[in-house]
């Protein structure tokens, strides 16, 4: 490092923030039209390195900005202002089929931004950087209260806002994977919405009987929700992704004890035997197991298991039952569920059955399966379970992907707020292809 670089300083503002919020990378008193590498590092809970860099030119003052100024080349390029964590990537030399998700909510992710001198591309672990700043990025912000749930059978969580309440509330169902994914639901909580996310793959009462769980399980964490002092229990939402939103849809359209006020529907589809309960919904999977592809890089994809949409009543869900609003978030390069296939046949009925004003529909042609939270490191292909050595495409183009799960978070915390705080139900169909 020669004297020009030695006052070389990095700021990152705010350093300590939500995992959907924005942040501003400043590099000041570097030599002016200096090459520069911007490079940021996080150790994930499992103990694998994730890595994004990008390559700037300082300007007359010796000054980047990562919020202004241009990459011109690295894990991204443009002007990016969050590009060093939606482009992470496992560091050269992991292992295959990895995905970056949080498992303890309460502690933050941490980042460390770094700067190097010159445009490098590799060997950051031998190299000093000439300034770094740790970032701390939060699921759950300060006063978000986080309380395991175990009565009548359950196995979730639910995340409480600050203060005393009442909040409306949402159930949150993730896909196929199993376990109790508790970031969506942190987050949602530190937006003012009380979430219950729920494990109806994996819970304890099927760890212990070997028994898939019945419908009626989603019923009790509904009631759970609904008896709850500091929950509204006229303003409660249901919120899926990929299986989570077939069930989603089943128990919005046909449950006597669930009232919503409103579902959200993300990567997945109304098709589902109607007369079978949820071990029902999970046989129709195995049953068109043939329909599963292998591409050239031996990684499979199941878009096709659902397709073509049937036409059979008995074999979808009636969204012209629906009399809450609901929202689909679709990606258009979804390469595990048919996704957007789904939403036009949902539009169609729903146009028939006249309650078509209830839809809202946000599809993203270049978007993949795996749409997630701000910022969220886009993977196109990972393991379908950590134990798993079966690897699954879910689609998508990093660029359009982390767009699109930017777009859709806020238009989907808008459609909550508009229906869960708001006194009256909106109506009008909306259709975004971004």
């Amino acid at each position: 490092m020669d004297e020009r670089h030695r006052c070389v300083q990095l700021s990152v503002n705010p350093s300590r923030g939500l995992m959907d919020e924005k942040f501003v990378i400043l590099v000041q008193h570097a030599p002016p039209d200096s090459e520069l590498t911007v490079y940021a590092l996080h150790q994930c809970e499992d103990g694998h390195g994730w890595d994004a860099f990008a390559h700037y030119i300082s300007d007359a003052t010796g000054r980047v900005n990562v919020s202004e100024d241009c990459s011109l080349g690295g894990t991204y390029s443009g002007i990016e202002p969050m590009g060093l964590l939606w482009s992470l990537r496992p560091v050269p030399g992991s292992q295959p089929g990895l995905r970056l998700r949080k498992k303890n909510v309460q502690e933050p992710m941490l980042v460390t931004v770094s700067v190097y001198e010159g445009h490098r591309k590799e060997g950051f672990a031998e190299l000093v950087p000439l300034a770094s700043a740790l970032v701390e990025r939060w699921y759950m912000s300060p006063g978000v209260r986080r309380i395991p749930v175990t009565k009548n059978g359950l196995t979730a969580t639910l995340f409480l806002p600050p203060g005393p309440g009442p909040f409306p509330a949402i159930m949150d169902l993730w896909g196929g994977g199993g376990q109790l994914v508790e970031y969506r639901a942190a987050l949602l909580a530190s937006h003012g919405i009380a979430a219950l996310t729920i494990d109806y793959l994996t819970p304890m009462i099927t760890k212990e009987t070997g028994e898939m769980v019945n419908l009626q399980y989603f019923e009790t964490a509904y009631k759970s929700l609904e008896e709850h002092p500091q929950i509204l229990g006229s303003r409660i939402a249901m919120l899926g992704f990929s299986l989570g939103t077939t069930v989603t849809l089943r128990m919005a359209a046909y449950s006597e004890v669930m009232k919503l006020r409103c579902a959200v529907c993300i990567s997945g589809s109304h098709v589902q035997p109607i007369d079978k309960d949820f071990e029902g919904i999970i046989n129709l999977f195995g049953e068109n197991a043939a329909k599963i592809r292998i591409n050239e890089e031996n990684q499979e994809i199941y878009r096709d298991l659902v397709l073509p949409i049937t036409s059979d009543p008995s074999k979808k869900v009636d969204v012209g039952r629906l009399q809450c609003p609901l929202l689909l978030i679709v990606g258009g390069d979804d390469m595990s569920w048919a996704a957007q296939e789904a939403a036009n046949d949902m539009k169609e009925m729903m146009e028939r059955a006249g309650n078509s004003h209830l839809l809202t529909i946000l599809c993203y042609p270049d978007a993949g399966h795996l749409i997630e939270p701000p910022y969220t490191p886009h993977t196109r292909a990972s393991k379908f379970r950590s134990a798993s050595a079966m690897m699954v495409l879910w689609g998508g183009e990093m660029l359009a992907h982390s767009r699109a799960q930017e777009d859709s978070w806020k238009k989907m915390l808008l459609f909550l707020r508009v229906n869960l705080f708001g006194g009256t139900r909106p109506g009008g169909m909306s259709i975004s292809y971004l």
